[in-house]
């Protein structure tokens, strides 16, 4: 570290932390521009039915999400022994060629490939640039350190979706995937100059990182974030139409709404961050009882302006409260195969994601109303509280392989 100074270093933590930027956006302007991709890639579907045309184009969320769970343990495992800024920057080239496909490809199925792509290293990028954002920061701030990498994607909902949405509006979502695209190669250049070499974990190898899940607290840790978290996308995944078709605003009014959302999304990450490194458990069951709370909420007021906007920034705050908590406290079970790790929570963020989206659309499609999503949400988060109570109470008689993780310093620059 004393090779490290502070300019450089905070200049490599914003490098990283413009990567989770690109991915809040590959991640989010979908939501906000479902009517739109609907209506361009299935035209027939739309015109049949907004609502069944929304909820079909809502496998762009989904597909994605597969993606990241396919990719993130994956490439974790084949890449246990690569350098974690050189892995940085590989997957950084995948962003950019899946995202800058999907801008391109002509049909929907096409479209959900190149979405399938990108996707892939979701997981891996936020699992290696936490612990090289954690390695900078040392041992104690492991939470810190991963919420300033998740920074970049609550940036992302305050401005960035909020202008990628419009820009996709005005000009056509095609062009918005492109900007996106062009975010990720801005970012590895970034990186390329600023960020420091960080070794792999000692013994690092796919069958140390594969030995993670042999752990029964791995697996519990993960299913919370998975079937928990997707209290939250059952609700963001259809921010837009909710905003039009319920609220009665105008489309204008969707990025100022995921602007808002954004807002709350940053607050509760940085207070997120510094809480879970102060007690992890607090955080997490705390996090989980204000999501029902807040997602609850939002079933019930969202029909009116004021009650929209004030509970979309409640539920952001209270989704990312619970982030920096989730990605440390799967660290913490996983101390010899920290990739492996922090790429599992992706995992699981983004079967929370698939799983909110498909059930929020489903209870759509079904004819119950937009806001339907909000009760399925309300049932994940508190399925979500219930399987972090059980975890922690097997907590009672840690095992030796769930104590304190360590984390790799830089190599000499």
């Amino acid at each position: 570290m004393e090779n490290l100074t502070a300019r450089r270093r905070w200049a490599a933590l914003i490098a990283l932390a413009l990567g989770g930027f690109g991915l809040g956006l590959t991640e989010f302007v979908a939501m906000g521009l479902l009517p739109d991709l609907a209506r361009d890639l299935l035209p027939e579907v739309y015109a049949r039915s907004s609502a069944e045309g929304v909820a079909q184009a809502g496998w762009m969320i989904t597909i994605y999400a597969l993606g990241v769970v396919v990719g993130a343990p994956t490439i974790a495992a084949l890449t246990a022994r690569m350098p974690r800024r050189r892995l940085v920057l590989l997957l950084l080239l995948i962003f950019v060629t899946g995202t800058v496909a999907s801008a391109l490809a002509p049909t929907f199925g096409l479209v959900l490939a190149g979405r399938f792509v990108a996707a892939l290293a979701h997981g891996a990028y936020f699992g290696a640039a936490g612990l090289l954002a954690a390695s900078m920061l040392g041992p104690g701030s492991h939470a810190k350190g991963f919420s300033i990498v998740l920074s970049g994607l609550t940036a992302a909902n305050v401005f960035g979706v909020p202008l990628i949405t419009g820009l996709g509006q005005a000009a056509g979502w095609r062009v918005a995937y492109l900007a996106v695209g062009g975010v990720f190669a801005l970012t590895l250049l970034f990186v390329l100059f600023t960020v420091p070499e960080v070794a792999p974990a000692a013994g690092g190898s796919a069958r140390a990182e594969l030995g993670a899940f042999r752990s029964r607290q791995v697996w519990l840790a993960a299913a919370v974030g998975a079937i928990g978290f997707g209290g939250f996308f059952a609700v963001n995944s259809y921010i837009a139409p909710v905003t039009t078709h319920v609220t009665g605003l105008p489309e204008s009014y969707v990025p100022w709404v995921l602007a808002v959302m954004g807002l709350g999304m940053t607050v509760g990450n940085a207070i997120g961050g510094v809480a879970a490194d102060r007690n992890l458990r607090r955080s997490v069951l705390l996090g989980f009882v204000a999501m029902i709370v807040t997602v609850a909420l939002f079933g019930i007021v969202a029909h009116h302006p004021v009650g929209l906007f004030a509970s979309v920034f409640l539920i952001g705050a209270a989704a990312l409260f619970i982030g920096p908590a989730l990605q440390a406290r799967l660290i913490a079970v996983a101390p010899r195969a920290q990739l492996m790790g922090a790429a599992v929570n992706q995992s699981a963020s983004n079967v929370a994601n698939s799983v909110g989206a498909a059930l929020g659309g489903a209870v759509i499609a079904a004819g119950w109303g937009y806001l339907s999503a909000a009760w399925i949400g309300v049932l994940l988060a508190l399925t979500g509280l219930v399987l972090a109570v059980w975890s922690f109470r097997l907590d009672r008689r840690p095992s030796p392989a769930e104590s304190e993780p360590s984390y790799p310093e830089p190599a000499p620059v």
